[in-house]
C-alpha cells in the first residue's frame, strides 16, 4: 500500500468550526481513517480529527495559495 499523505495527528489546541459534509465525503473520511489506522497502528476514534490535517496539507500543496501567502507576509 502506498504511504498516505498524512501521518500522526498533531496534539494542538483546536478552534471549533461546525460544518456539514456530504454523505459521500463522510464515508470517504471514515474509510481514510481506517486506512490510516492500518498504516500507523493507531486507532482514530473520531475521523473528523483528520479534517484539519487534510486542510493543512491541501493548503500547503496549493502553489497559488503559498505564493500569495508569501507575498502577503513580505
Amino acid at each position: 500500500m502506498a504511504k498516505l499523505k498524512i501521518g500522526a495527528l498533531p496534539d494542538d489546541k483546536p478552534v471549533r468550526v461546525t460544518t456539514d459534509l456530504p454523505a459521500e465525503t463522510h464515508r470517504d473520511l471514515v474509510a481514510y481513517a481506517k486506512a490510516l489506522e492500518t498504516e500507523t497502528g493507531k486507532a482514530i476514534a473520531d475521523p473528523a480529527r483528520l479534517i484539519p490535517v487534510m486542510l493543512d496539507r491541501f493548503m500547503a500543496s496549493d502553489r497559488a495559495f503559498t505564493k500569495s501567502s508569501r507575498r502577503a507576509n513580505d
